[in-house]
């Protein structure tokens, strides 16, 4: 019999937050009523907004709440190679390219190709798709360009991952969507266009790295944020690329400020250590989380 295994994966790029709080505790929570293992992963692959102050602020915060983890805590900044690796894969394969357009020229092109009234296709996010420019370039013109030290990004070929697959992919799901969708969901890549895996001065984007690190931590489920539940298509698109094992998914609901906007790090009146000097008490925030319950 499998051990399940939960993990929580904080970025220390600030303060967390009731938000974090919930998805943390209600990993603990799931692990332990699953006779599982709770790992802490330490998403600081973002060098230049991570710092070892936010970092000490999380481990502080989940001990604040009761939470213990296994030790060592697997910290991305450890284990580019990893990355690299996983990145080499798909481009021998032929499923990445570089990407030089800048944001304003990105703009243009969009705006001069809307100009006939079509409007250009959206990822779930709301950003458009990048344009097939970088992706008709010459290796020729590509390897000068990155010669030359213009920045860059490596982009996932869409439309040649896809045709790597042996069919449809899909995920099981143990929570619910923004739609209430749940069980087993089919896996939609190619909503995303050629989504960014990795940078020129960055290993891998939160994609890549997140299905990297699932994999070699031997994560069974992921418990996150209803915000990526349709990132999940991506991840699962990566998983099957790169021949990596496939989690269960439960994608929890979002604790909302009073206008209903998911919580930001920004926003200092909801960090856990201003809750703390507040006089704010762990079961306190188990009830402001809605976790009472599961002490």
């Amino acid at each position: 019999m499998i051990t399940p295994v939960f993990r929580f994966a904080p970025s220390p790029n600030g303060l967390l937050h009731l938000g974090h709080a919930y998805s943390a505790l209600l990993n603990f929570a799931m692990a332990r009523d699953a006779g599982g293992r709770f790992l802490l992963r330490i998403e600081d692959i973002d060098i230049t907004r991570c710092t070892p102050e936010f970092e000490e602020g999380i481990y502080r915060d989940l001990s604040w709440l009761g939470l213990k983890w296994e030790m060592p805590v697997r910290r991305q900044s450890e284990h580019f190679d990893d990355y690299r690796a996983a990145l080499e894969q798909l481009a021998d394969a032929g499923m990445v390219y570089p990407s030089f357009m800048s944001r304003k020229e990105i703009r243009a092109y969009i705006a001069e190709a809307e100009a006939d009234g079509k409007p250009w296709p959206r990822d779930p996010d709301g950003a458009p798709h990048f344009p097939p420019v970088d992706r008709k370039r010459t290796e020729t013109e590509r390897k000068r360009r990155m010669e030359d030290g213009e920045p860059f990004a490596w982009r996932l070929d869409m439309e040649a991952a896809l045709a790597h697959l042996d069919g449809p992919v899909s995920w099981d799901e143990d929570g619910t969507g923004p739609d209430g969708e749940t069980g087993k969901l089919p896996a939609l890549p190619h909503d995303w266009g050629d989504v960014v895996i990795a940078r020129k001065e960055m290993p891998a984007s939160y994609h890549l790295s997140v299905v990297v690190d699932d994999a070699l931590q031997g994560v069974t489920h992921v418990v996150r944020g209803r915000d990526l539940f349709h990132a999940t298509a991506v991840h699962r698109l990566l998983q099957e690329l790169l021949g990596l094992p496939v989690p269960r998914y439960y994608h929890h609901e979002l604790i909302l400020d009073e206008n209903g906007h998911k919580l930001s790090k920004r926003r200092g009146d909801t960090a856990i250590a201003s809750l703390r000097a507040a006089g704010t008490a762990p079961g306190d925030i188990l009830r402001m989380v809605g976790l009472d319950h599961v002490r």
